[in-house]
């Protein structure tokens, strides 16, 4: 397995600290709003990567944190006339209700920076005796000039950093690019106790001290998006190396951008999606593949034709999968077949189909080249349905059999992507409510119309139905009777 390196800006063969086990960190989000889509892509890219690595059989420990004090936190609470606990469990319980819909797994560990205030102003006290830090009144700053190394994740010169500084202003700094590790308490802001007074710790150093408590001094992936090289990781590695004298991640990996019409996504411009208004109009698997047709360090480009593209690429997979479904729902007994008895076509089938996991490891092991592998998955689909088309007019056992083997292998391997999980059936039948909601119509009324359609039918009130069904019609929704029910579809 290679891995892009962003401190050494090289792919590098993958060797964890510890056999068969890997710790990784990702920076999490700063609980003061709701998940944008910028969001939905760092959580996707580190729910993907880590779901292939335990695929790959590695025991995994994933540690995402949540930024629960900081100063957009202290803003909104003082503006709300809340605490800054009030807001952080408001947006941490959306951010979860955002992740589940998403199918992001939970990570193993979710740490919260108000939880291990301890641990920070250790760390701090570590860099105050090394000569790494000062305090000034009640503030403690890093003192970036005395660690050797600063700079060498951003590949960034501190003499060139300095000369083109745009930095507010702090007359007790020594240097304008030293940073805050600690901030004494101002007027209603919250503080905890410290060896400097009352106060609370700045951004960066909440991550060392996370990092470090659950996975050690030196672990194996440090993860992000691509804004947090620097300063935030640039200046965790300061903190942590410089504390430690240790390595603080063997590999860092950093997910692209979002882009809307070809600018970064920010508020300033107005141009930030949230995961909720979007899955609004999108089912959440469609807003996966989404993200993951692209290479993880690609930038991508959001708009409505992008994410209409994707919905009809999981339209095809899932008409795959439920032609699959129903051809197999024939109790084909399957039992005395094995592969060394198949032959010819059925023979030729199968092995190409047992092909696409090896091809979607191949893949994954390329610095976890979804792009690639989307690629594959759609050749098995094309494969699956000439074969389909083939069999179609005589389902025997031996092709029953192929057909299953390609399902689940479809259905394997897209587990790792976190796509497929749906049933078939529920898949349309949401895309379709999703619709008509879009649409403007309400989707229990239909149903309540349906089964009043049902109603007057019963009692022969053809022209009742008859009218219902043309009010529907004129919705565009058409209906179609079947012997068990009705089914309705948007024209």
């Amino acid at each position: 397995m290679k891995v892009y390196n962003t401190l050494t800006r090289k792919r590098e063969d993958f060797k964890p600290i510890r056999e068969g086990k890997i710790g990784m960190y990702v920076c999490g989000v700063t609980t003061y709003d709701i998940c944008h889509i910028g969001h939905a892509r760092s959580a996707v890219v580190f729910d993907v990567i880590t779901r292939y690595l335990r695929y790959r059989g590695y025991e995994v420990t994933y540690v995402k944190n949540f930024t629960d004090v900081d100063d957009k936190i202290i803003a909104r609470a003082n503006a709300e006339g809340v605490s800054i606990s009030d807001i952080s469990e408001r947006y941490i319980k959306e951010h979860n209700t955002d992740m589940d819909r998403l199918g992001i797994a939970r990570p193993d560990i979710n740490p919260r920076a108000t939880e291990n205030i301890p641990g920070m102003i250790g760390l701090i006290q570590t860099l105050l005796k090394k000569g790494l830090a000062y305090v000034v009144d009640a503030d403690v700053y890093y003192a970036v000039e005395k660690f050797k190394g600063y700079g060498k994740l951003s590949k960034r010169a501190l003499e060139d950093m300095m000369a083109g500084a745009r930095i507010e202003v702090d007359e007790k700094k020594r240097n304008p690019l030293d940073f805050a590790l600690w901030k004494a308490s101002k007027e209603g802001e919250p503080w905890w106790e410290s060896p400097w007074g009352k106060g609370r710790p700045g951004w960066h150093i909440e991550c060392s001290a996370m990092s470090q408590r659950f996975l050690g001094d030196t672990f194996d992936i440090h993860g992000g998006g691509e804004d947090l090289i620097f300063p935030h990781h640039e200046n965790e590695i300061a903190q942590s190396e410089g504390a430690t004298g240790k390595s603080l991640a063997n590999y860092w990996i950093h997910n692209g951008f979002i882009k809307i019409n070809s600018e970064k996504m920010s508020k300033s411009l107005g141009n930030v999606f949230s995961i909720k208004d979007i899955l609004e109009i999108c089912h959440p698997e469609v807003l996966r593949f989404f993200i993951i047709q692209s290479h993880y360090r690609s930038p991508i480009e959001f708009s409505d034709e992008s994410l209409a593209e994707a919905k009809t690429g999981m339209e095809r997979f899932y008409s795959t999968l439920k032609n699959l479904k129903d051809v197999l729902a024939g109790n084909i007994d399957v039992s005395k077949v094995s592969p060394e008895g198949l032959s010819g076509r059925d023979k030729e089938v199968y092995e190409k189909a047992r092909e696409l996991p090896g091809k979607f490891s191949e893949a994954m092991d390329d610095d976890f080249n979804t792009a690639r592998a989307v690629g594959y998955l759609f050749d098995i689909v094309r494969l699956a349905n000439g074969y389909l088309k083939e069999t179609a007019s005589r389902i025997t056992p031996n092709s029953a059999y192929v057909l299953d083997s390609i399902r689940r292998n479809i259905l394997e391997t897209g587990k790792v992507f976190g796509l497929f999980l749906e049933d078939p059936d529920a898949y349309f039948l949401k895309e379709r409510d999703r619709e008509a909601r879009k649409l403007g119509l309400d989707v229990e009324e239909i149903h309540r119309m349906i089964d009043e359609r049902h109603l007057a039918r019963a009692r022969r009130d053809w022209q009742k139905a008859d009218e219902i069904r043309a009010y529907l019609a004129g919705k565009r929704i058409v209906l179609k009777d079947l012997p068990d029910g009705t089914e309705w579809k948007i024209e």
